[in-house]
């Protein structure tokens, strides 16, 4: 299992950009289509909301790819 770290420079980042910044996709629109195929999960649930806000301190995983959100302190 990967794990990335993922430092946060304001409030939210929608989940598809968050996908494009950490590089598991390449466009917005190819982080759409990951969550869209079900195989995102935030905090342990399914999210299938493309544009969900996440926000410091959640966790993403994609198959065995683990996002650790963070806030700047």
């Amino acid at each position: 299992m990967q794990e990335l770290d993922f430092e946060l420079d304001r409030d939210y980042v929608e989940l598809n950009q968050l996908l494009k910044l950490v590089g598991l996709c390449d466009s917005g629109g190819a982080g759409k289509a990951i969550v869209a195929s079900g195989a995102v999960y935030v905090d342990g649930e399914q999210e299938l909301r493309k544009t969900c806000k996440i926000h410091a301190g959640q966790v993403v995983q994609v198959e065995d790819v683990v996002i650790h959100v963070n806030g700047l302190d």
